[in-house]
């Protein structure tokens, strides 16, 4: 099995857990390649003397892998998304960080599960991801257009709110007076979205979810449209730029630009192994129904 893996850091309380990541995979013989910066961190730390054949960008991978590993929380797994993106490459994230919603293989749990990983005993969930485009080239822009979690407008370099003027397939909804307005994925529903009130969405759901940030219209409230539906949004405020956020990818436009948000063209793989469920994942990571009567 062929078998790419990217971390973003390396933290000392993980020692244990990269090295019995690497022996289980190198027991069973598999093919492994290393992002080239994160191997230069665990190399001296760990004492790796194997000489592990890396990569450093898209452009070094292609769809022959057969699994791509993602070690630490789910910041690094939006990271990952970026080396992946359309090769249809499934992912599995290995949490060593905190929360870790998507990086479901809590790090006790690395030999197990990547023993059924390597015996093929796992599914494949297939997640949405949005892209965004605007009338005129973003400052800082990012590489690429897409995000798996969310999309966001937002102030720049003020405290005051900002207005954002929405239309759905062409017909006005609204414009929202606030910090700014996400629109969120089903995989990115459990993030930032849900920190500003909006709505949990299962994963395999077709939606997307609209949520203001702060909102002073004190009737503004989450919306859940279609993942079909073609967003377009024009902000303006008393500064003469605002953000743009892909994830934790951010860019500045100028005011009064119309920026086109859809969904991607392509979907991402997300291994999904026996034992984790994202139902599992509410009761146990964000105590969903905790109540000491159950």
């Amino acid at each position: 099995m062929k078998v790419g893996i990217y971390g973003q850091y390396y933290k000392e309380d993980s020692e244990e857990y990269i090295l019995k990541l690497l022996e289980v995979l190198q027991r069973n013989k598999a093919e492994v390649y290393l992002e080239s910066e994160y191997l230069m961190q665990i190399k001296e730390p760990l004492g790796i003397t194997e000489a592990y054949k890396t990569f450093s960008s898209f452009n070094d991978l292609d769809n022959s892998f057969d699994i791509f590993l993602s070690v630490g929380g789910d910041g690094t797994m939006l990271r990952t998304v970026l080396f992946v993106r359309d090769l249809d490459i499934p992912i599995l994230g290995i949490n060593t960080g905190r929360l870790g919603f998507l990086a479901t293989v809590q790090k006790e749990n690395i030999e197990a599960a990547i023993e059924e990983v390597l015996k093929n005993r796992f599914e494949v969930k297939k997640r949405a991801l949005l892209q965004v485009s605007a009338e005129t080239p973003m400052e800082d822009q990012t590489e690429v257009n897409f995000a798996l979690n969310e999309i966001t407008v937002s102030r720049k370099n003020t405290t005051s709110m900002i207005t954002i003027a929405t239309w759905l397939d062409g017909e006005y909804l609204t414009s929202y007076w606030a910090d700014g307005l996400i629109v969120a994925t089903p995989t990115g529903s459990t993030g930032y979205s849900l920190s500003c009130n909006g709505p949990v969405i299962a994963p395999s759901t077709d939606a997307l979810a609209l949520t203001p940030i702060a909102p002073h219209n004190l009737n503004a409230r989450p919306l859940v449209i279609p993942d079909k539906t073609k967003i377009r949004l024009k902000v303006s405020g008393r500064e003469d730029t605002f953000l743009v956020s892909l994830d934790s990818r951010i860019a500045t436009l100028n005011n009064e630009t119309e920026i086109f948000i859809e969904r991607a063209p392509f979907t991402i793989k997300l291994v999904d192994l026996k034992e984790e469920s994202f139902l599992k994942t509410l009761r146990n990571k964000l105590l969903w129904g905790e109540d000491r009567r159950n």
